[in-house]
């Protein structure tokens, strides 16, 4: 079906140039053509030869251009594209691109934003980026504290309340707190970007067996329960804490419509084992859509036509129907 010439389309920001950014963006364009109308930022330099592009001076315009041509916003960049040897001089203009998308998100003129991936050491080292990933920038772009990460595939949604620190740290940074905001913020996400108010969240205990009731454990009796029961009094529908052994098989997924896990791994392994090439990061809590593949910029294949864009397509669809949930 092609897309109507009303709808607005998503913005999908060129990621690091020298990975795999790029090819993705042209695969996914060759993919979906007309069927989801979304426009890349960047330079059109930085695109594999041969693309069928056409230059944009406004969102408005990629609608009408996407059966035929991938439409490109325009953002120039200092330095040509090299793949797999990121360019420090290229390291500003990727982030402004990032602001951009942000700036047409937030006014209406996009739908959401899709971002490729980026190297933040390249954008550390280049451009003295000073966050330690694409969300917090996102957050800060978005004027909100606190920002949720889910990966998301169409057996599973997860979000993870710690994420990318030692597991030996995990015990002392799940706070009471961290973990009632995460699921307010999963709770509030599910209704108005996934149409699901009264979602049923399932939520994993730290310790095998959820601790087995104190035998392997306490975390699941001094902090995860007491926080459970209070969201279950203010009307979260709330399941847990789960054993994570046992909660993610079939049977056990039909049973809940997202699940929140304690730790990086604990999240990502279930997603990954179920849709390792279309899993999808979903930035909830922020003040627009913001969608992305779930893999890096792969340095060691780009450039050399291997780059799956599976991951791409699916971030594209989700950012796509969750920006029609919110508008609904």
């Amino acid at each position: 079906m092609i897309a109507h010439d009303g709808e607005r389309p998503v913005a999908l920001t060129c990621g690091e140039p020298a990975g795999i950014g790029p090819e993705i963006a042209a695969r996914a364009w060759d993919r979906l053509k007309g069927r989801l109308p979304f426009f890349w930022i960047g330079d059109p330099a930085h695109l594999p030869r041969g693309v069928p592009l056409r230059e944009i001076a406004d969102p408005a315009e990629a609608a009408s251009h996407c059966a035929t041509a991938l439409p490109v916003l325009p953002h120039p960049f200092p330095a040509p594209n090299r793949p797999g040897r990121p360019a420090p001089d290229n390291a500003a203009a990727v982030i402004e691109v990032i602001a951009r998308a942000v700036k047409l998100a937030m006014s209406g003129a996009a739908a959401a934003v899709c971002t490729a991936p980026i190297n933040k050491k390249a954008l550390k080292d280049g451009a003295g980026f000073a966050y330690p990933g694409h969300t917090e920038y996102l957050a800060h772009l978005g004027g909100v504290d606190r920002v949720v990460m889910m990966l998301a595939c169409p057996g599973l949604k997860v979000v993870p309340v710690t994420i990318h620190i030692p597991l030996a740290e995990v015990p002392g940074a799940l706070t009471a707190a961290l973990l009632r905001d995460t699921i307010r913020i999963t709770a509030r996400a599910m209704a108005r970007d996934f149409a699901t108010p009264g979602a049923r969240i399932a939520v994993a205990g730290l310790n095998p067996h959820a601790g087995e009731g104190g035998a392997i454990g306490r975390e699941e009796i001094e902090l995860i329960g007491p926080v459970l029961d209070g969201l279950r009094d203010e009307g979260l529908a709330i399941l847990g804490p789960l054993s994570a052994d046992t909660m993610f098989h079939d049977a056990a997924r039909a049973r809940y419509d997202v699940a929140v896990a304690m730790y990086h791994d604990q999240a990502l392994i279930p997603v990954k084992t179920i849709d390792f090439a279309g899993g999808v990061n979903v930035t909830l809590g922020l003040p627009f859509v913001r969608t992305s593949p779930d893999h890096g910029t792969a340095f060691d294949i780009a450039g050399r036509g291997l780059a799956d864009p599976t991951s791409l397509i699916a971030a594209l669809r989700m950012a796509r129907d969750m920006a029609r949930a919110r508008a609904a």
